[in-house]
């Protein structure tokens, strides 16, 4: 019955380092950046700027204000992007075998720096790029909604025309497979970096 299969991208493709992205910010000045960087949610300018509420630049300016005029652009997208590392190969092979058999979603709460970093450094991959492994791709920062809260879902279901009961969601939040499952939405709560292949054997 499942046709549809809904990825998270942080924790479930790309694999995740909170405490790099702390200390680097740390060095910049930032003191309290553990209370705006968590592993499933940001708060603060951090949540603002995923949520598609302010942007790039501005966040850029509200950290300079925290830090001091003297830091970069540069510095602080070094320091932000630092918390991603890279997608496995294994997991892109996957998404492209996978591709054959499903109509493969990307459901992801994230800011505009992370996401074009990410189509530079970790989509590129044996000529293919984002594209090629989904079908559509929902961003948090775009939709000015982000998990887990229902509307963003709807959103997704609705644009992409996909029914809840022939959908699979993958993520590595609970409070975001919860609120999947409560619209319907089958979900698989994965740990980060768990290699999920085996699911589809």
């Amino acid at each position: 019955m499942i046709k549809n299969i809904i990825f998270d991208f942080g924790g479930v493709l790309i694999d995740l380092d909170r405490q790099r992205c702390i200390d680097n910010f740390k060095k910049l000045g930032l003191q309290n950046i553990d209370e705006l960087i968590g592993n499933f949610a940001q708060q603060g300018i951090f949540m603002q700027l995923e949520k598609g509420l302010i942007s790039s630049q501005q966040f850029r300016e509200r950290v300079r204000e925290l830090i001091g005029d003297n830091t970069t652009d540069d510095q602080i997208d070094a320091a932000w992007n630092s918390f991603l590392l890279q997608i496995p190969t294994y997991k892109l092979d996957a998404l492209l075998e996978l591709r054959k058999k499903y109509s493969l979603y990307l459901l992801s709460n994230t800011n505009a720096i992370h996401w074009e970093w990410s189509l530079k450094h970790v989509f590129p991959y044996k000529g293919y790029n984002e594209t090629d492994y989904f079908r559509r791709i929902y961003l948090s920062y775009e939709l000015k909604q982000v998990k887990p809260e229902p509307e963003i879902f709807k959103l997704m279901l609705d644009d992409a025309g996909i029914q809840p009961e022939e959908s699979w969601f993958i993520d590595d939040s609970e409070a975001n497979c919860r609120t999947a499952e409560s619209l319907g939405i089958r979900s698989y709560c994965c740990n980060p970096q768990e290699d999920w292949r085996s699911l589809f054997k």
